[in-house]
């Protein structure tokens, strides 16, 4: 984020000379107003696009203290500098826009609050497409099979997952589970614990090396379950809804938006009450219904068919359209 205006600015001068694109499209990482400052005058004029996939300001931290706040000025000015603004989800664009008037309230003189509205004017909701197909729904004999899927990181809440099997565990809930996802160095210390403590229900663990290999972990699963305390959209847990997973998900974040189109009222089916207790009745229940062949619902055949929208062959003609309002 610091320094990709100059990279980027430096290859249009340098490849691009001779060529005019049509538009440009960019993440919330450029810092579109440089940019646009050292590229070459043909770009300039061009209709800009700014893709929120997540931001800056509402990015959750350990503590305030490790937030760059350069970096959330760079995701304004990049707002500002653009002619329309796409984020994955309402919640994002509300969260951001919200989270921005407080940040500017602070400052101690000088605030410039009209930039939320400049910006709220510009903005479209524009969620990005999966690639799961929908597959074939059939009776998984055995045990309830859990899905996590996440960065391994604080933001997705692993502790919370891993409570709520110690429950499940407790209760000696017959389960198997698979905790997939990309690691990092300094991954929470929770998963070391986790993989010793539930070494005899593990099923898979760790990244997946390939898309087949991911994709089959979803098709795997009985049930999908979040934890996160960050979650903008949601590709995962839509991917392996579609793959024949039950979704469980926290009532809260971009969740009841995508998965019932209301963020005031989301049905108890998939839902569960943020707390590790909640998780882990939830969880039992499904565990029992899966034993009594009662896991598929309509209202889960319902709610897939109402993801559908979202797959690429039928949500990439949307983001087209969108654009060539913009190049015609």
């Amino acid at each position: 984020m610091r320094h990709c205006a100059i990279h980027f600015a430096e290859q249009f001068h340098t490849h691009l000379a001779d060529e005019k694109p049509d538009l440009l499209f960019c993440s919330d990482m450029l810092n579109l107003a440089e940019f646009l400052s050292l590229a070459p005058e043909v770009v300039r004029s061009l209709p800009a696009v700014v893709y929120f996939h997540e931001n800056q300001l509402t990015y959750p931290v350990r503590c305030e203290s490790e937030r760059d706040y350069q970096f959330a000025m760079t995701n304004m000015t990049t707002a500002l500098a653009a002619n329309t603004i796409w984020f994955n989800s309402a919640f994002h664009r509300d969260s951001f826009l919200q989270a921005l008037e407080t940040f500017l309230k602070r400052m101690p003189d000088y605030q410039p609050l009209d930039a939320i509205s400049r910006i709220r004017d510009k903005c479209l909701i524009c969620p990005p497409g999966v690639e799961t197909p929908d597959q074939p729904v059939k009776e998984k004999p055995g045990s309830l099979r859990i899905l996590w899927a996440a960065r391994w990181e604080h933001d997705k809440n692993p502790d919370d997952f891993f409570a709520a099997l110690k429950i499940l565990k407790s209760n000696r809930l017959d389960f198997r589970v698979s905790v997939i996802g990309e690691r990092f160095r300094g991954e929470p210390e929770v998963f070391v614990w986790a993989k010793k403590h539930f070494a005899e229900h593990i099923d898979r663990w760790g990244y997946q090396q390939s898309r087949n290999d991911y994709e089959q972990a979803l098709r795997w699963a009985d049930v999908f379950v979040s934890t996160a305390n960050h979650e903008f959209f949601g590709i995962t847990a839509i991917e392996a809804t579609l793959a024949g997973a039950h979704p469980v998900l926290p009532r809260r974040l971009a969740y009841p938006e995508i998965f019932t189109g209301n963020r005031d009222t989301c049905a108890d089916e998939f839902f569960y009450n943020n707390n590790v207790e909640s998780l882990a009745a939830k969880l039992i229940e499904l565990a029992q219904r899966k034993q009594q062949h009662s896991l598929q619902t309509n209202d889960l055949t319902r709610l897939r068919q109402s993801l559908h929208h979202y797959q690429w062959q039928n949500h990439a003609k949307v983001l087209d359209s969108n654009l060539n309002k913009l190049a015609p």
